[in-house]
């Protein structure tokens, strides 16, 4: 499998700058997050307003059998403590995002199906039924979890986006496969009103899909863009914000394609690196946003402070 990120693909024609130069806390209107909500954090990216949403947290152990494949014990158990974290366990988060493009409410990925997503999207002042498009980045359960609620779809106005090779994939799946048979249950009653996208494909004005195959067969990331100011949505091209990033080599249990997993966290953080781009994470630690800096090999996930939060 080919894993291809141009920075013309990823980023279009204008000079990347950095976010932070123009980053706001101001909120669109239409999206109005509590100001000490700790389920809802929104910023400005240009005339877009993006609105990180936690779905859910929790505790897992078994970290290195997770993510530290091919990794030495003793280099796993190192890298974990240079950043003040068990080796042993591994803290997940689950984050949707939500964008207001002053005309669409585009909501990326639905969440575990608990109700954190309805909770979380409360707190933006949004509710369910104002979602216009839904992106799904890949179709693990964790993304869509939340697409119905009691067998009835949970944004009943949206239309659906996702990536072709994707779709394909899971729907051809045999009966008993679990991830295929909740894309059965979950996707499937929705694909009338699915659009299926490739590289380069245009979600929305602004909104660009950007194949990062690995992880899944479609597994893909987005690209947002308003009044010059650029954002990633990395979906889960890196999993854990320490492992991950140290050590983009290091296999994930959940990356189907190992090798190409590792050559879109590469080309990905890379770019963003380079180019100073932010980036949200679907599992990194809440609010999820944060930037990338090369460190040695591999690179640094640095959490966003004031930037873009105000």
């Amino acid at each position: 499998m080919t894993i291809k990120l141009t920075r013309r693909a990823a980023l279009g024609s204008a000079a990347a700058l950095p976010f932070a130069a123009a980053a706001s806390p101001l909120l669109a209107e239409g999206v109005e997050t509590k100001a000490n909500s700790t389920i809802a954090k929104s910023f400005k990216l240009g005339e877009f307003t993006v609105t990180t949403l936690l779905d859910g947290s929790l505790p897992r152990d078994g970290a290195k059998d997770i993510f530290g494949g091919g990794a030495s014990d003793e280099d796993f158990a190192r890298v974990s403590a240079e950043n003040f974290i068990s080796p042993d366990v591994a803290q997940f988060f689950f984050t949707p995002t939500l964008v207001n493009t002053g005309s669409e409410l585009v909501l990326f990925d639905t969440g575990l199906g608990q109700g954190g997503i309805q909770a979380a999207l409360a707190d933006a002042g949004v509710t369910p039924d104002q979602i216009d498009v839904v992106v799904i980045t890949h179709m693990h359960p964790d993304h869509i979890g939340g697409m119905t609620t009691n067998d009835a779809p949970t944004f009943p106005n949206a239309r659906y986006v996702t990536a072709s090779p994707e779709y394909d994939f899971w729907s051809a799946q045999d009966a008993g496969n679990r991830v295929g048979d909740l894309v059965a249950a979950k996707v499937t009653p929705l694909a009338e009103k699915m659009s299926f996208l490739g590289d380069g494909g245009e979600v929305t004005s602004g909104i660009t899909a950007v194949a990062a195959y690995g992880h899944t067969p479609g597994h893909t990331v987005y690209h947002l863009e308003s009044n010059g100011q650029r954002l990633i949505l990395t979906a889960d091209l890196a999993n854990h914000y320490v492992w991950s990033f140290a050590h983009p080599e290091w296999e994930v249990v959940f990356d189907m394609d190992k090798a190409a997993a590792t050559a879109s966290r590469r080309n990905v953080l890379g770019m963003l690196a380079a180019d100073k781009v932010p980036m949200i994470g679907y599992h990194m630690p809440f609010p999820a946003a944060g930037f990338v800096e090369t460190r040695g090999d591999g690179f640094r996930f640095v959490p966003v402070s004031y930037q873009m939060m105000g």
